[in-house]
């Protein structure tokens, strides 16, 4: 029993030091927004900076996160500068580049297999037949008064008149005077009506459907649309034989690879997985924990496409596009095509590897160079030099200190409107991840939002506080030095 007492007591003493290690690690896990390399950014700290921001910063969650995101990649650079680091590892450059530089393979791959795909020339048939969907015509639009309103029956019949009377006056040879003449389309005095070759998805259906019907140089009669009435006129096809050539060149350039696509997605046999738009949505919230992530979005013959491929492709996106922000609020009917879509561009991919396509060593020798210049001037807008740095300390320990004190009066000028925000560009983040550690902590981010709430708050008090009183009173309030009449006197 005594062996068994013992036993238990030395149990809860150690339950209750570990249960005390456990407080004091909580507690220190939700006071730290964010890590990187050796520093930490404390929850106080980030609240701070959004709460007190002089820029016109909403105060939200996300905003909180970008800082923390910015502070990351801030720090590892700082890190880098006061370990002399240059990151110009020409296999860490390939590996974080890969998106771009398996994009770059793409597009030469496709555009030599699009030289070879057999593409019919332009002729007065293909024309007459409307190949390409191209059309070519000019037209005399007697148009309705206020566009975008609905005309009257009145106006309607006003206007049919006229386009009758100028209908019954046309020929080929004066079409362009009268459309010079009649015309109420704003660019008719300029081009006498003619709209060249265009696709004829482009026009409104009516205009589309009655060129058509024409025959080339053949005039229709009037002919009603939204905008009012139109004669138009079917171009001869010597008329625009030259930009008739050009455009169906393109078009039948464009037909052949969507024929050569479909035949390689049919091949493949793309099937898109049930999960795969939840899946996407969820990562698009996060995709720094997804980078690694290999479960399966779609398969194909051969192969399939996983998550982290599926960031990859995104990566390669131009970040204007912003497409992990807009995945979330997209409707699953356009999500489950486009990750049929980048699978394809994965199916292509490995057919341009098997094929031996690189991008041009110039272009590779371009890129090195490019990181090496975009390290510099990064450290540069920090204040991070490593020479600067090796001339203000001795120790690395003083040189992490001093860079990422540096880094903390960046972010203050920043957040004041005295610095411009500094990007740390995608594939520079993943050669820093990479090599450096670096995590945001969602629950301290969590927390700073609501300490800079309570920041911001607290200023805007202080300042409405310190604003001076009007000197004039408001209606229903008493002049200042004015006794208060007593209830129930009336005014003078």
């Amino acid at each position: 029993m005594r062996f068994r007492l013992l036993a238990a007591g030395a149990v809860a003493c150690t339950a209750i030091t570990a249960c005390s290690g456990l407080k004091d690690a909580l507690t220190a896990h939700v006071d730290v927004a964010a890590r990187a390399a050796s520093q930490e950014l404390s929850v106080n700290r980030l609240g701070d900076l959004l709460g007190n921001a002089k820029i016109q910063v909403p105060i939200s969650k996300e905003n909180a996160a970008i800082i923390a995101d910015l502070w990351t990649g801030y720090e590892q650079m700082a890190y880098a500068a006061a370990h002399d680091d240059s990151l110009n590892d020409k296999k860490a450059i390939d590996a974080a580049f890969a998106p771009l530089i398996n994009q770059q393979k793409l597009n030469r791959y496709m555009d030599s297999v699009s030289q070879t795909l057999k593409v019919d020339s332009a002729s007065e048939a293909s024309y007459n037949q409307g190949a390409g969907g191209l059309l070519a015509a000019r037209h005399i639009l007697i148009g309705f008064k206020n566009q975008g309103v609905p005309p009257t029956q009145a106006e309607k019949d006003s206007l049919r008149k006229v386009a009758d009377q100028v209908r019954s006056q046309v020929t080929p040879a004066n079409f362009a005077d009268l459309a010079k003449r009649y015309s109420t389309d704003p660019t008719a005095k300029q081009n006498a009506g003619n709209l060249g070759v265009f696709p004829a998805a482009m026009m409104i259906a009516p205009f589309s459907a009655a060129t058509k019907a024409l025959k080339p140089g053949e005039i229709s009669q009037p002919i009603e649309t939204q905008f009012g009435y139109h004669i138009i006129q079917r171009l001869p096809y010597a008329d625009v034989a030259k930009e008739f050539a050009g455009q169906y060149g393109q078009a039948a350039k464009h037909e052949a690879d969507s024929l050569y696509l479909a035949k390689i997605e049919a091949d493949a046999n793309v099937q898109v997985k049930d999960n795969a738009v939840s899946t996407i949505k969820d990562v698009a919230k996060e995709p720094a924990k997804h980078r690694s992530d290999k479960g399966t979005l779609a398969t194909f013959k051969g192969g399939d496409l996983t998550v982290a491929d599926f960031l990859n492709w995104i990566d390669a996106v131009p970040p204007q596009q912003q497409i992990l922000q807009r995945i979330p609020q997209a409707a699953d009917s356009e999500l489950k095509p486009f990750v049929k879509q980048v699978a394809m561009q994965q199916i292509l991919l490995k057919q341009a590897l098997d094929a031996k396509v690189d991008i041009p060593e110039e272009m590779r020798t371009n890129l090195y160079s490019s990181i090496g210049q975009l390290v510099q001037q990064v450290w540069q807008t920090l204040g991070v030099d490593p020479k600067t740095l090796a001339d203000s300390a001795k120790s690395q320990a003083e040189k992490e200190r001093i860079a990422a004190a540096h880094v903390d009066a960046y972010l203050d000028r920043m957040m004041a409107g005295q610095a411009q925000v500094l990007n740390v560009p995608a594939p520079l983040k993943k050669m820093l991840d990479a090599k450096y550690e670096s995590s945001v902590n969602q629950q301290g981010v969590d927390r700073a939002t609501e300490r800079a709430q309570k920041v911001r708050a607290s200023a805007d008090s202080a300042r409405a506080a310190s604003q001076p009183k009007s000197a004039v009173p408001m209606p229903g309030m008493t002049p200042p030095g004015e006794a208060t009449p007593p209830a129930g006197s009336k005014n003078p």
